[in-house]
């Protein structure tokens, strides 16, 4: 039994010594190579993040103000009626006959094309 123990006595004390005999590790990237990987990453956030949403961002801003009366909309809470009247931040939507509600312009998820609620 003490012999088992010595022995591994004896490994473990070795054992730093072999971890500092292997051989040195490897350099990493060198300036210009992290230069070429930051502006990959950067390329990647603009064309996967950044230019979508920004498009988006574009057209519900040309849907919020090209809304008129009359048109057929569907709201962001899934609210589908014909707009009766529009103001700066608000318009009024009638969703069914003599029933209008009171809706901001930026919850205005699509306009629907003419006849679209006639068919629902």
């Amino acid at each position: 039994m003490k012999s088992i123990k010595m022995l591994l006595t004896g490994l473990m004390a070795m054992m730093p010594a072999l971890a500092m005999a292997q051989d040195p590790a490897a350099q990493g990237m060198g300036v210009m190579g992290q230069v070429i990987f930051f502006a990959g990453f950067i390329a990647i956030f603009y064309f996967l993040i950044w230019r979508p949403q920004s498009k988006r961002a574009k057209e519900h801003k040309a849907l919020m103000s090209g809304l008129n009366k009359g048109d057929e909309v569907v709201t962001s809470g899934g609210v589908a009626g014909k707009i009766t009247k529009v103001t700066d931040d608000f318009i009024v939507v009638e969703i069914a006959d003599n029933v209008e509600v009171k809706v901001q312009k930026v919850a205005v998820a699509a306009a629907l094309p003419k006849g679209t609620l006639k068919d629902i």
